[in-house]
């Protein structure tokens, strides 16, 4: 009996309503549990796990918001399963070629006239990548670890070698603990990437990675994150997601299959550089990802997690980093520096500042590599920029913040027209008190309103943070904010006194 995608949505309501991680999972394990008695065979139990993070199973689907923007009218009873979801969205994939239009709309209006106007929404959403319910991946593997009466660590680790939970829930959902410890890392099955906590300022990472002694502090560079996995003459690269980027990065492929040896996995950015050495904008490297041809991209490693039949996960950082070393020539590694010395470690970090990177990566010299997690083993250090920008226009939220106006439209001054140039959108850094001031705040402002967008009197000042600028098209300055967050709201000074245009571009230069 397979799960009714109704009851999909209403676990996804019930997860979205609450800010305990406990009552996610448990809402999580309750329905695959329920699944799971029902009979339901391995391919649905798959599918609902990946329902209920948010996700398709499929990669691309060829649909976007114009294609599930006219729908027909919803269905009055609930009779999808998500069997039939994913069998519809496997057809929709395979969609191609002449007359691929039509065949695609008649599709989408097949599948979402016999979904409920709830069911529509949640579609919709997922769809476009805008299933709001704080069900990360950590609540996922918890709920199955429950389900499939397994430990944790091992849905964990199956998941970080598998590069994907599903394949782990899977595992776990078959053949219990065993399937999960069968799961190992494989040359050309990528894996989950490591990731770093952060902190204020090198003596802070290095405090926070390790208490008392050396550290080892990579350059963190503005690139594309890349997995290489060589397995004979055979290579692979894929990127943070793990999208296949191969055949877009010929010179990353002819860098790897010229390193001495057999078998190897690496971990590392792909960065284009100028003519002067200097690492280009990251939107000029994204760009040049997303295409095959351009300027060349240029590797460099950090991380070795596979060598000559030997997995080096379980290695300390220390030791993966003398194999790195011996295996990968100085031009294609990341600088570093081991030291314990504060004063040391800051005039290094200057240095990689001035180099044009982006900053520094502080890591514990015993750690192992743990793929797909975030602790205290890495930690980066950037540099933070600070904007005082003025409120635009704010869009109605949803999810856990239905009601309430969430997402800021952000704008700076322009002193040339006397009016405001648009640089981006962010709800990113807002506390829930926060939430509730600027919704009566930004409805004593209201100008207009177009859909869920409520234009505003230009008047609130509002202190953002962010990573730097990237060009765009998009907007009318020609440049977009990166990871911009809300520090603080700004009543001390008035629209009059935000930054310029001009203010925003120098930080570029």
């Amino acid at each position: 009996m397979s799960v009714l995608l109704a009851d999909v949505v209403a676990t996804s309501e019930a997860v979205a309503s609450t800010r305990s991680r406990k009552a996610k999972t448990e809402a999580l394990a309750a329905l695959l549990r329920r699944a799971r008695a029902e009979g339901s065979n391995p391919d649905d139990l798959a599918t609902t796990v990946a329902y209920l993070s948010g996700t398709l199973r499929q990669r691309r689907t060829g649909l976007g918001w114009r294609g599930v923007s006219d729908l027909p009218p919803a269905a009055p009873e609930a009779t999808l399963t998500v069997g039939e979801v994913h069998a519809a969205f496997e057809a929709l994939s395979a969609i191609h070629g002449t007359g691929s239009q039509a065949a695609r709309k008649a599709a989408v209006d097949d599948l979402f006239g016999r979904a409920t106007a709830n069911e529509q929404a949640w579609l919709r959403a997922v769809v476009t990548g805008n299933v709001r319910q704080g069900a990360l991946d950590s609540s996922i593997q918890e709920a199955v670890a429950q389900v499939a009466d397994v430990p944790l660590v091992a849905v964990r680790r199956a998941a970080m070698l598998s590069g994907s939970t599903l394949a782990a829930a899977a595992a776990a959902f078959t053949d219990g603990e065993a399937g999960l410890d069968a799961v190992t890392l494989e040359v050309g099955r990528p894996v989950q990437p490591m990731l770093a906590s952060s902190a204020p300022d090198v003596v802070a990472a290095m405090a926070k990675a390790v208490v008392g002694g050396a550290v080892v502090i990579d350059a963190k560079l503005d690139g594309i994150r890349i997995q290489v996995h060589r397995r004979g003459g055979d290579v692979l690269v894929v990127t943070r997601s793990l999208d296949d980027i191969t055949a877009r990065l010929p010179e990353v492929v002819e860098v790897v299959r010229a390193l001495p040896g057999g078998d190897v996995v690496l971990d590392g950015e792909a960065l284009l550089i100028g003519p002067q050495g200097r690492p280009r904008p990251f939107q000029e490297t994204a760009s040049r990802t997303a295409q095959q041809t351009g300027a060349a991209v240029v590797p460099f490693f950090f991380d070795l997690l596979h060598h000559e039949q030997r997995d080096l996960l379980d290695a300390p950082t220390a030791e993966r980093l003398r194999a790195l070393d011996a295996l990968v020539p100085p031009e294609h590694r990341v600088d570093r520096l081991l030291t314990d010395d504060a004063g040391e470690a800051g005039r290094f970090v200057e240095t990689i500042l001035g180099q044009g990177h982006e900053g520094v990566i502080v890591k514990d010299p015993g750690a192992g590599y743990a793929a797909g997690r975030r602790g205290s083993a890495w930690v980066k250090v950037k540099p933070v920029h600070t904007l005082d920008l003025v409120v635009l226009a704010v869009e109605w939220g949803s999810g856990r913040r239905q009601g309430l106006l969430s997402n800021i439209h952000l704008g700076a001054r322009d002193p040339e027209s006397g009016g405001f140039v648009m640089l981006g959108k962010t709800f990113k850094g807002m506390t829930d008190e926060m939430l509730a001031w600027q919704t009566e705040r930004f409805l004593a402002l209201e100008t207009s309103r177009a859909g869920h967008v409520v234009h505003l009197r230009p008047e609130q000042v509002v202190e953002i943070a962010i990573d730097g600028l990237q060009r765009s098209t998009r907007y009318p300055g020609g440049v977009a904010l990166r990871f911009a967050r809300v520090v603080r709201y700004r009543d001390d000074k008035t629209a009059s006194q935000a930054d310029t245009l001009q203010d925003v571009l120098a930080l570029s230069t």
